[in-house]
């Protein structure tokens, strides 16, 4: 699994003035919690923020005043426009044996259905995925090469990585195969008086 180092700045809590101060100067106030652990406060700069990769598992190595934590990002609140990252959790896992974490999946392959004038079309992109910390997968690949017209893939017909157990529901869709809509062809009648 990916690990992103990224640096923390310590942050003391109930002083609005430097909240307000340190998200004008491009950070973003940090929460790290867990099982077993003591809670810490921080910033994370934007620029880092931003950097992070999207569409894939990773756990983020926080570096704070030298002491690192591993975790992994929880949630992200953003203002009201939805554009702007306001606050972030950070969960850290250096005392838990599982987790339940979502993976995304990445599908290979083109269907036979497509070739035939259907359509794919994703239903669900990630699966929650109990694992240990040290196989939580990247991410998992399913080959859709197989599926024909009208065919469906469920979670059932996904093999999970190894060492890990798949929670979504079985019958629950992943992914599916629309069959072409019939074109109805028109004809204009007129009709004269």
């Amino acid at each position: 699994m990916k690990r992103i180092e990224v640096k923390l700045i310590p942050r003391t809590l109930g002083r609005k003035s430097e909240r307000k101060r340190m998200r004008r100067e491009g950070y973003i106030p940090v929460e790290i919690y867990g099982k077993g652990v003591e809670n810490a406060h921080a910033y994370m700069s934007l620029k880092d923020f931003l950097a992070l990769p999207h569409g894939e598992t990773f756990l983020i190595v926080a570096d704070l005043n030298g002491d690192k934590r591993v975790c992994f990002l929880k949630e992200v609140q953003y203002g009201w426009l939805g554009d702007n990252p306001i606050h972030i959790d950070l969960y850290d896992i250096s005392k838990v044996k599982e987790i339940d974490i979502e993976v995304p999946i990445e599908f290979v392959g083109v269907p036979e259905g497509v070739a035939l004038g259907g359509t794919f079309e994703v239903v669900l992109s990630t699966l929650t995925v109990r694992a240990s910390v040290e196989n939580i997968p990247d991410k998992i690949v399913v080959d859709v090469s197989k599926l024909g017209l009208g065919d469906s893939l469920h979670v059932r017909d996904i093999q999970p990585p190894p060492n890990c157990i798949i929670l979504d529901n079985p019958e629950e869709v992943v992914a599916v195969v629309l069959e072409p809509e019939a074109e109805e062809t028109t004809t204009e009648e007129t009709t004269t008086t």
